[in-house]
């Protein structure tokens, strides 16, 4: 059991690790609303280009393991540490101009990221309590998301009144890694010898334990299929989407996709605190996907109704429910293993993502421009629906965790 003291102090190393996990979505997102730059900048196409960008997820779902592991075993003190230190250096990377640094910090900014939400879940599980536990889930991926706001709103603005990229990447790279060194004095330390159970766990056991948990797999598999249509979709193709195929100006394609990132904003908290408050996961999770799927109809077929922004906002307020499985699978499986099964989620979603990158890519990112635009657009939104559609139906085989079923169950 951690004191009442230390668990404050777990909080307030939460609220510094809010501001790497902010940083990460910054870091994440900017490459969207600087695309002709980086083009340029490593001499390549805007295709390559994009898949360049693509490459911070296969880092980001591998070494998310490697952060719950960290995590698990030596501690939040060193381990958020060092995943803040290599984004760092993925950040300074990108002032060189060449493919190679390009992809070398790309593929580091996703290494450091990974470790970004599972260290600020794993804080909050310190120094949270359970009743209150999806809903400071929901306020960090609040303040990730209004980074993904940032990296769109106030970057976007910035390029284009003149701003050289490698200016941003520059102070990205220093604030980033004196945030590395404050989180290494603000976390509080940590011994192992209390808990029996998982000092005789090895490094691999506590994977071994989430992994055999068929509802691990259906808590990941339902988040990443909720999360693709905003990191995929909205943080990386639905600049160049808007512009090409609705004919929008640049400043106002960029604004409107960051719009995603600003539901999110709302709808992960408020999400977070619906389902603590009536002790359910699985309700809130359906209405979420359900809201998301109404927008995106709207979007394509009644898109007079209202402005595009408006339903990018309405769509991120609803994807909100992608964070609900977080808290999922942490109550399905065994305390001890609080790191690992952030870092077995965050596996299996941007896993989700990393695989259905490249498919959209072939089926729609190719063809953007040549196809006619409304038809292409339409085509590609129903993509996303479908994903949804599909995570609702998979969300079905999901055990409620809730905090109503498990009283009922006592």
């Amino acid at each position: 059991m951690i004191s009442d003291s230390l668990k404050k102090f777990y909080i307030i190393a939460w609220v510094f690790g809010l501001v790497f996990y902010f940083l990460d979505y910054v870091i994440r997102s900017a490459p969207a609303v600087m695309i002709p730059e980086l083009v340029s900048n490593f001499n390549t196409t805007e295709l390559k280009l994009i898949s360049m960008v693509g490459t911070y997820y296969y880092t980001y779902s591998t070494c998310s393991l490697i952060a719950g592991i960290a995590l698990d075993k030596f501690g939040g003190k060193r381990s958020i540490f060092a995943g803040t230190f290599i984004l760092g250096i993925g950040c300074l990377l990108f002032l060189f101009s060449s493919q190679v640094s390009g992809i070398t910090g790309r593929l580091l900014q996703g290494a450091g990221c990974a470790f970004a939400f599972p260290g600020c879940v794993y804080l909050a599980s310190k120094g949270f309590s359970s009743k209150s536990l999806a809903t400071a889930i929901g306020v960090t991926q609040c303040i990730g998301m209004l980074g993904g706001t940032a990296g769109q709103f106030m970057v976007g603005p910035w390029i284009k009144e003149g701003m050289n990229i490698d200016t941003f990447w520059l102070w990205s790279g220093i604030i980033t890694l004196i945030t590395a060194v404050v989180l290494f004095f603000v976390i509080p330390g940590e011994t192992k010898e209390n808990n029996r159970e998982e000092k005789a766990l090895g490094y691999l056991e506590p994977y071994k334990i989430v992994f055999r948990n068929p509802q691990s797999w259906l808590c990941g598999i339902i988040s990443g299929l909720l999360f693709a249509p905003t990191t995929i979709f909205a943080m990386t193709w639905a600049v160049a989407f808007f512009e090409k195929d609705k004919g929008f100006e640049f400043s106002d394609a960029a604004i409107t996709s960051a719009m995603v990132a600003f539901g999110w904003v709302f709808g992960c908290p408020l999400l977070g605190f619906i389902t603590d408050k009536i002790g359910l996961r699985k309700p809130v999770l359906a209405g979420g996907a359900i809201l998301m799927i109404l927008s995106l109809l709207q979007l394509i077929y009644l898109p007079d109704l209202y402005p595009a922004k408006i339903s990018m906002f309405v769509l991120g307020l609803g994807s909100g429910a992608a964070m609900i499985p977080y808290s999922v699978i942490k109550e399905a499986n065994p305390d001890y293993v609080k790191g690992s099964a952030t870092g077995a989620i965050n596996f299996i979603t941007f896993g989700v993502t990393t695989l259905l990158n490249p498919v959209f890519s072939r089926w729609f990112g190719k063809s953007l421009g040549n196809v006619p635009g409304t038809i292409h657009f339409q085509h590609s939104v129903l993509f996303w629906i479908a994903g949804i559609v599909l995570a609702i139906l998979v969300s079905l085989l999901l055990r409620e965790t809730g905090r109503k079923v498990n009283v009922s169950a006592d």
